[in-house]
């Protein structure tokens, strides 16, 4: 009996060791990822910094929206953008990805792929909070956003899709139509923007409630805003 204890104890231990070290393994690993995406983006860094610049140059930033509607945005995309440093994962209403985060899944990947791809992504988020100042990565990031389809097809970048349903830079909508771009943003191939589409006209109204203090989201997770239903 006392033999077999002891045996069953040196195979404890011995599982607990192939555990432990493949669990060590496992964060090395993923730390090396993460960093692979850090070096990566300080490598993209110059050529990244002279596109925003010309998109800042081209009054196509966030500061060309006005300051109320850049807040209304921020407010329902990243509500401490300019205060974290790349990852937020307790703002109410901000998800598990930030505009950093967002903008390294478009210009950091050919294909981007959830799950391991994401260590990889907040690597590169870091190393753009790093490399950029916040006004480039807005302007690229608004840039870079799928809005969904437009009069002659798909659209990529804020400003274009405002001037194709609209006809007019953010900054020259009425409040209605500028909150419909926002809302637009979380599921651009669910909405279509500037017809009858009731779940669009549905967040829309959420996004009014939250960016004139009616109402706030649940938790971090609540990227729909439940809180403002």
């Amino acid at each position: 009996m006392l033999e077999r204890l002891r045996l069953g104890s040196r195979q404890l231990k011995k599982f607990l060791k192939i555990v432990i070290s493949a669990f060590a393994l496992l964060i090395v690993g993923l730390l090396g990822f993460g960093a692979k995406g850090y070096y990566d983006a300080t490598t993209d860094a110059d050529d990244l910094s002279a596109r925003a610049n010309i998109l800042l140059a081209s009054q196509l930033g966030g500061a060309s929206l006005g300051p109320e509607r850049l807040r209304q945005l921020l407010a329902v995309q990243d509500p401490q953008f300019e205060q974290h440093g790349g990852v937020d994962l307790t703002t109410p209403g901000a998800g598990l990805t930030t505009i950093s985060q967002s903008l390294a899944k478009r210009v950091g990947f050919e294909n981007f792929t959830p799950g391991i791809g994401k260590v990889r992504q907040t690597g590169y988020a870091l190393g753009l909070e790093r490399e950029l100042s916040k006004d480039q990565i807005m302007a690229l990031w608004l840039d870079t956003l799928e809005m969904g389809r437009g009069p002659g097809g798909w659209v990529t970048g804020f400003h274009r899709m405002s001037e194709a349903v609209f006809g007019a830079h953010p900054h020259e909508l009425d409040d209605h139509e500028y909150l419909s771009l926002l809302a637009v943003i979380i599921a651009p191939g669910r909405y279509q923007i500037g017809s009858d589409d009731d779940a669009l006209v549905d967040r829309t109204v959420r996004i009014g409630r939250l960016v004139s203090g009616k109402c706030a989201p649940i938790d971090n997770s609540d990227v729909w805003l439940e809180g403002c239903s």
